[in-house]
């Protein structure tokens, strides 16, 4: 596990310009998965079919409930809107982005280009905002910037995966983490009585846009988002009963969705009966793909299972390998019979 975070955390994939971390996930699930493709907006859906049914392979397919995994394999970053005549770097932000986890922090363009973010003079700290800072790649001027990067090119945190033991930090953790624990998932269910779809989307930092359009094309009888959530459980933070080490996480609510009950206790039940550590989630913002999928066509009862996460939206997102490992099980257990939607 720690190998394929590590990979899919370092590849670069801004929401808008996925290529790279799609081509990453479509190869290592790809041998445990029927079929694979991607759709218009760019989602990545694998679809694996009913492996078990005394009908045999077609009648298990015509009678087992479609169920729709979700993680967003997008990340937070910032665009380019600006060069000035020094060569330095004005930008937007793309997704969440604070300037106190900017600043003075390195930023990698696709192409590899690299860039320091700087501030103007200042006279108080409140006054600290987006469109106070700068990007400085060592240009000398706008002329041999413009060689480097073009307006509307993206980056994110230079940052490497850290290796604490049972603990690893990272830039995008916030989703890779999932996009990992579902490339697991379907690599450890053998079996199962569902029509499987795990669904890795684009643009969720910008608005939960491709779980939108891949929920209408898969028609999901039940939906799962696996995302990260915040945790209560550094020193002096908000109140939040999640923490690190606690387990998967099962939401009873967010900013986005309130979790149909039956999907909850569904998750919750399979938890028990899996001796699988679990813990209870309430966010009071934020959202996840879940909040797209669940009001989709007519309807569609979903619920979110969660990677508990330090310091999120910024260069060192922190996830415990317990809670990782948690959420992988919980996922093939309740996947592995046929699911009760």
């Amino acid at each position: 596990m720690k190998e394929l975070i590590k990979k899919v955390v370092e590849t670069f994939g801004v929401s808008g310009s996925e290529g790279n971390i799609r081509k990453v996930l479509e190869e290592e699930i790809r041998p445990y998965v029927d079929e694979v493709r991607t759709d218009v907006l760019g989602n990545l859906i694998c679809h694996k079919k009913p492996t078990t049914g005394g009908a045999g392979a077609a009648g298990a397919a015509a009678h087992a409930p479609k169920v729709m995994l979700a993680a967003h394999m997008d990340q937070i970053g910032l665009m380019v809107t600006h060069i000035d005549d020094n060569g330095f770097l004005r930008f937007g932000n793309v997704g969440g982005v604070s300037p106190l986890t900017l600043l003075m922090n390195r930023m990698v363009f696709q192409n590899g280009t690299v860039g320091v973010v700087g501030m103007e003079k200042i006279d108080d700290p409140k006054d600290l905002r987006l469109d106070k800072l700068f990007l400085d790649i060592g240009a000398t001027d706008r002329a041999s910037a413009e060689k480097k990067v073009q307006i509307g090119d993206t980056c994110t945190f230079a940052t490497a995966m850290v290796d604490l033991g049972d603990r690893l930090v990272s830039r995008a953790m916030d989703d890779r983490v999932a996009c990992a624990i579902l490339v697991e998932a379907a690599k450890n269910l053998k079996a199962t009585e569902n029509d499987v779809y795990f669904v890795f989307t684009v643009q969720e930092e910008v608005g939960l846009r491709g779980a939108r359009t891949a929920a209408f094309g898969v028609d999901p009888d039940l939906g799962i988002a696996v995302d990260v959530t915040r945790t209560g459980d550094t020193p002096k933070t908000i109140t939040m009963e999640c923490g690190l080490g606690k387990g998967a996480a099962i939401k009873v609510k967010d900013a986005a969705i309130m979790v149909h009950p039956a999907v909850r206790a569904f998750l919750v039940d399979t938890a028990k009966a899996g001796g699988i550590k679990y813990q209870m989630e309430v966010l009071e913002q934020g959202g996840t793909d879940a909040g797209a999928i669940h009001l989709t066509k007519a309807g569609v009862p979903s619920g979110v299972i969660s990677i508990p996460t330090r310091y999120l939206h910024s260069p060192s997102e922190m996830v415990d390998l317990g809670d990782v490992r948690a959420c992988v099980d919980l996922i093939v257990k309740a996947l592995e019979k046929k699911v009760p939607f």
